[in-house]
């Protein structure tokens, strides 16, 4: 946040980064705003203080003005101060001078004019009539449509350190401070939205500077609008829950308004993520279904209510963990499929062979291979799928969805039986032959159909080209069941564990020509839908 504008006695000034030498109404402006600011601790090795940006970029300033607070307040002791909430929307700083106590004070605009008397023009304070009023709301619109942020300067005696004494203030000016978005968040916005998210703004500032910067980060769009604090007052429960659909920001947002816009949106079933660094925030942090709180600028209490920390105070940071919360997900999802679909084909090819009246197609031994090799590397494999190309192009899941639902089931029965009636069609060809040979070639089809399924599990969508390669792990895990089958048949003594014997070429024609048929079909119907949905 930097300090780029300066209203004062009816003269905007646009401030540079090297100052020089100012007007001395301008000089005037921004002592008061030295002197009601508290200082700012700072870090070894950093330039500029750390601490309340306002408060960082009013002492910043006023320091390249030539101002010092420390010898300012040697000069004229501080003796109290009434700090800043919401409910106040003022700040104020009281120090000795030899003519008595003075208050030094910044806050919101239009709470500063309604404590003020007095204007500080060029040629002395005079009244602060409905006109001058008028001129100092017009610089204020003018500042805050800019999206700058913007607050009243003002100071007058007091007669005593107390809050109720602050009155009859001279009104100093204006202030306008720029506090661009951060790098990428506009982007993270519209990547939400994609995503079927809504972002709302909530924000201390005013109507005018929520506007501004609503419409800089694509926001505020067509059709929505934006609810001041005053309004959000005055209306009840059921008239908010029926806006809130098209409000895209709140401006001059209390804490109280922010665990009540919380509560709102719960009430609709939405749920929602909240995100704050101070310690009003930590009761609808602590309110919201995720709170989420600043790790760099966030208080301690802001850390403890929410449930989770960014620890590089980036927004963009939501956005990925919303999409590494959908690939995770995803990747269990696929994880169950991949070994479900493989086990009920397991089942059904014993089954089923029971009821037809066949010799067993796989003996005990055989079972526990292929689910030691075929099932365990590549399932664990899906577990580390770097994600489908459209994950963050998806409408979010219903929280109410099982993860074995309905569709889920059915996909499970489906592939399930196609890998049985594979193995079980390759297996009655080879019973001409002797019930080993049968059941060699069961034992293998089945175990390269499985393998070959893992192409259905990974992705929803066909793959080719390089989505083949996206898993390295997946790979891997592949090749080293694909040579640990072979080494089932072609390493004697295990072989002779597992009752197998070798195939010659017409053998592993049959076994490859039936394991590929449901990785085939699996692939096929995904192309169709692709070419459905163009």
């Amino acid at each position: 946040m930097t300090l780029v504008r300066v209203w004062a006695a009816g003269h905007d000034t646009a401030l540079r980064d090297e100052l020089g030498a100012l007007d001395a109404r301008v000089t005037a402006a921004l002592e008061v705003g030295a002197m009601a600011s508290r200082p700012q601790p700072r870090v070894e090795g950093h330039p500029q203080a750390h601490g309340d940006p306002v408060e960082v970029a009013l002492l910043t300033a006023a320091e390249k003005a030539g101002l010092d607070r420390a010898a300012l307040v040697g000069e004229r002791p501080q003796e109290g101060m009434v700090p800043f909430s919401s409910e106040r929307k003022f700040m104020a700083s009281f120090h000795r001078q030899p003519s008595g106590l003075i208050a030094y004070v910044k806050g919101a605009p239009r709470r500063l004019l309604e404590m003020s008397t007095s204007i500080a023009m060029e040629d002395g304070s005079q009244p602060l009539d409905d006109t001058a009023r008028r001129r100092v709301l017009e610089a204020n619109d003018a500042m805050a449509s800019q999206g700058l942020r913007v607050l009243c300067l003002a100071s007058g005696p007091v007669a005593n350190a107390t809050e109720s004494a602050v009155e009859r203030l001279t009104l100093i000016g204006l202030v306008g401070f720029a506090d661009p978005p951060a790098d990428g968040v506009k982007e993270a916005i519209g990547r939400l939205r994609a995503a079927g998210l809504r972002t709302v703004m909530l924000t201390g500032d005013q109507r005018a500077t929520a506007t501004a910067i609503g419409r800089e980060l694509n926001l505020v769009t067509e059709g929505q609008s934006i609810v001041d604090g005053r309004e959000l007052d005055s209306i009840t429960d059921d008239e908010l829950g029926r806006r809130l659909l098209n409000v895209a920001a709140f401006s001059r947002i209390t804490p109280e308004h922010k665990l009540r816009l919380v509560a709102a949106f719960q009430a609709r079933g939405d749920i929602v993520a909240m995100l704050g660094d101070g310690v009003n925030d930590a009761p609808a942090l602590r309110k919201a279904d995720i709170g989420v709180a600043m790790g760099i600028r966030g208080t301690d209490v802001a850390k403890e209510a929410a449930a989770i920390v960014l620890q590089d105070d980036r927004f963009d940071s939501i956005v990925a963990a919303v999409e590494e919360g959908r690939i995770i997900f995803d990747n269990i999802r696929k994880f169950v499929f991949y070994l479900f679909s493989c086990n009920v084909a397991e089942v059904l090819v014993l089954l089923c062979a029971a009821l037809a009246g066949l010799p067993m197609p796989l003996l005990p031994l055989q079972i526990l291979w292929l689910n030691m090799v075929t099932d365990t590397f590549p399932a664990l494999a899906l577990a580390l799928e770097p994600g489908d190309a459209n994950v963050m192009e998806r409408a979010p899941r219903n929280p109410q969805e099982t993860l074995l639902s309905g569709d889920f089931l059915m996909k499970v029965a489906l592939y399930g039986s196609l890998i049985t009636a594979a193995t079980l069609a390759a297996y009655a060809l080879q019973l001409d032959g002797s019930v080993r040979r049968a059941q060699t070639v069961a034992f293998m089809t089945l175990a390269f159909a499985q393998l070959f399924h893992l192409a259905n599990a990974r992705s929803d969508e066909p793959l080719a080209g390089r989505t083949h390669l996206s898993n390295p792990y997946a790979i891997g895990g592949l090749l080293l069941s694909i040579v640990l089958q072979l080494t089932a048949m072609y390493v004697t003594p295990l072989a002779r564990v597992l009752s197998v014997e070798t195939l010659d070429a017409r053998g592993w024609f049959v076994v490859l020509l039936f394991a590929v048929i449901p990785a085939v079909f699996g692939q096929a119907s995904k192309m169709g839908r692709r070419w459905r949905r163009a």
